[in-house]
């Protein structure tokens, strides 16, 4: 039986058809407790900075140091808000981009796009 006054009483998972009531137990924000999300985050990461700065040095006949998945998301990106961690990152790299809109497409120079 459900507790009509508290605001969950009732409600259904319409995907499932069952009352939440009916639940035992609910697991969330299980990133990297039972999955191991942070090489993939890594991996992700590593695939936009180091195309990015690539575009970058072709652009501006520059070398580039590449993300160094272990070192550098260690440092720079993990655990930070996205926008955090890639203005993090490029300022490890010495390199500052205007911080755009969260709007703004991904080939948009800026935090936000990357």
């Amino acid at each position: 039986m459900t507790d009509p006054s508290r605001p969950s009483a009732g409600r259904h998972d319409r995907a499932a058809g069952r009352s939440l009531a009916a639940c035992a137990a609910i697991l969330a924000d299980l990133d990297g407790v039972l999955t191991k999300t942070a090489a993939v985050h890594a991996a992700a990461w590593k695939e936009l900075f180091d195309a990015y700065l690539a575009r970058r040095a072709a652009r501006e006949g520059s070398r580039v140091t590449p993300f160094d998945i272990d070192r550098d998301y260690r440092d720079y990106v993990d655990g930070k808000p996205r926008y955090d961690g890639v203005r993090d990152f490029l300022a490890s790299r010495a390199i500052t981009l205007p911080e755009g809109d969260p709007a703004d497409p991904p080939d948009r120079e800026t935090i936000c796009g990357l």
